[in-house]
């Protein structure tokens, strides 16, 4: 009789059959194990939750000071109908876990959403050895590679001084969970203030309480000397642009930072005078990394380029195939998260 797998697909998400729970489910379930608190990964409506302890603030905050929610320090386990569970950092956002599941002998993993470059705001990507890894594939193509997050901050830094020195405000627009924080965290804050939509300040407040170090940040609705906006570095998330919400901000230089601007006329597509190459995912290199460094013999490929991968991996000799999901990219995260481009405060 073959074995179950202990991760199948299932109308809800995925699902472990020996377990009975679900991971990362986008329908209403009993019992949910949850890998990050992005939009599209945890959602509102399950009867239990179970994430990493440093996941917890950010989860209340976007889901509900009163969910049922149990944590677990990284590397901590236990047992749930006969299936060992533990989480391991993924290094994607703050409190990013890999899932971890161990069944008679078995031992799968769920990366969730992964990147495998350090930075100061979550903790670095663990690689877990496994029988089976399930990986996500956002950025799974071989054109995207990122340069260092130093020269890219190096960019972001040149780009607002040179605003600054003009008197012209710098909008900056990305994701405001995440993206944000990992912004703040690495800019120069000696250039000049720094301004936050009221999407992200909540966030801010969640790092912070976390541990993470970020600069002293004003909420733009709160400042009364507009003359402040014209040396200011203004994080906002996409949603606010062309919005009224911008209009505060007299000739501002726009600018967006994600993965995606590696594709070429993707700022173009925007609209924004500047494209900063950062992503919170694995590009195509760290995708081959994690995968080889799991020691998995067979790799299950979700959301993002997942034909190209399961082909690409099948010729290295794995056993590779897909899992469909309803998990979005970066930009349908930012529709789920901040749908409104006003900001809250106003």
């Amino acid at each position: 009789m073959p074995e179950i797998d202990l991760v199948v697909e299932r109308p809800q998400g995925l699902y472990c059959p020996a377990g009975d729970f679900h991971i990362d489910p986008w329908q209403p379930v009993s019992r949910a194990v949850i890998t990050h608190a992005h939009a599209d990964h945890a959602r509102v409506g399950h009867g239990h939750y179970l994430a990493s302890a440093q996941s917890e603030g950010v989860l209340r905050a976007r889901l509900g000071g009163d969910i049922t929610l149990q944590v677990l320090a990284w590397g901590e386990s236990i047992e749930h109908n006969g299936v060992r569970i533990s989480l391991h950092p993924a290094g994607h956002v703050l409190g990013s876990a890999q899932v971890r599941l161990e069944h008679a002998g078995r031992v799968w993993v769920v990366s969730g959403d992964y990147k495998l470059e350090i930075d100061a705001t979550c903790t670095p990507f663990e690689p877990v050895r496994c029988d089976c890894f399930i990986t996500e594939s956002t950025f799974g193509l071989p054109i995207y590679r990122w340069q260092p997050q130093a020269e890219v901050f190096g960019d972001i830094n040149a780009w607002w001084r040179a605003n600054a020195a003009a008197g012209r405000p710098s909008l900056l627009m990305g994701y405001s969970f995440g993206k944000a924080q990992r912004i703040l965290a690495g800019i120069d804050p000696d250039i000049g203030p720094i301004v936050v939509h009221g999407a992200v300040e909540p966030l801010n407040r969640a790092y912070r309480q976390a541990g993470v170090a970020l600069p002293p940040t004003r909420l733009a609705s709160e400042v009364t000397d507009k003359a402040l906006f014209k040396t200011a570095l203004v994080v906002a998330p996409p949603s606010v642009h062309g919005s009224p919400w911008t209009r505060r901000f007299a000739d501002a230089s726009d600018a967006f930072a994600s993965g995606w601007m590696r594709l070429r006329g993707a700022r173009r597509r925007r609209g924004v005078d500047r494209g900063f190459v950062l992503s919170d995912h694995a590009d195509w290199p760290g995708l081959m990394q994690a995968i080889r460094h799991s020691g998995a013999e067979r790799v299950i490929v979700t959301h993002g380029y997942e034909a190209v991968m399961v082909r690409w991996l099948q010729q290295q000799g794995l056993q590779a195939g897909a899992f469909r999901t309803e998990y979005g990219d970066e930009a349908l995260e930012q529709l789920a998260a901040d749908p409104a481009p006003a900001d809250p405060a106003d």
